[in-house]
């Protein structure tokens, strides 16, 4: 058990939402994890239900998704281990604002909201080391919202293949390029454009060497030169 413990203060350590919590914090939090498995193909939650507890990806990748009233599906992020989702339906109780479906065979760790607010309700410090965490998230993604706001689509689209890429970065493998496996009409859904858009754009930048592009997949040759197209 306290071999467990450890290893899951390990993977909450790195985690930016507890990574400021101190060790015998994180030892708390560790101790009402729950582990779960997810076959791929499944849905960890849809939008809409309640929300009880914020899942953490020990290994495996997720899609999270929202749902247009005219039936369309829209991805928001694909989340692969060390991610964290569902913390805010976790401390506020509110139904799940977007679904989560498995992308391969997952390992998770739930936190149940009960136990997450309890210690927070007996640990004043760090009910204010999450508040800051949750803030700098909300900082970010107000930023990055602004910011995609102003950008070309192409810009738009090299920024989500450069983040995709970032996220892959120290996995072995990746001497001969990155491979992200996603179809163009997953990559159109991050960048908030159309699949034609993507596919004209990626074959700009295959012709200039900078990308490979095969079925479901693109393989990113040289990962610093798509930042000569964001702006």
């Amino acid at each position: 058990m306290a071999s467990q413990v450890e290893e899951i203060v390990e993977l909450l350590q790195r985690v930016p939402l507890f990574s400021e919590l101190s060790d015998p914090e994180l030892e708390r939090v560790a101790q009402v994890a729950v582990p779960r498995s997810f076959p791929r193909d499944t849905r960890v939650f849809h939008e809409g239900d309640a929300g009880d507890a914020c899942y953490i990806v020990c290994s495996g990748s997720c899609r999270v998704t929202r749902e247009h009233s005219d039936g369309r599906a829209i991805t928001l992020a694909s989340l692969g281990p060390g991610a964290i989702f569902g913390e805010l339906a976790m401390l506020d109780g509110e139904r799940r604002s977007a679904s989560v479906e498995a992308l391969e065979d997952m390992e998770l760790l739930a936190l149940p909201g009960s136990d997450v607010r309890a210690l927070i309700r007996g640990h004043a410090e760090m009910a204010e080391k999450l508040v800051v965490a949750l803030t700098r998230r909300l900082r970010d993604a107000n930023e990055r919202i602004s910011r995609q706001s102003f950008q070309t689509v192409p810009s738009r689209v090299a920024g989500v293949l450069r983040r995709l890429v970032a996220e892959e970065e120290g996995l072995p493998g990746i001497q001969d390029g990155v491979t992200i496996r996603m179809t163009q009409a997953d990559l159109a859904q991050l960048a908030g454009t159309s699949r034609e858009s993507v596919s004209r754009f990626l074959a700009t930048l295959e012709r200039a060497g900078v990308v490979k592009v095969g079925r479901g997949r693109v393989t990113v040759l040289d990962p610093l030169r798509l930042d000569s197209y964001i702006f």
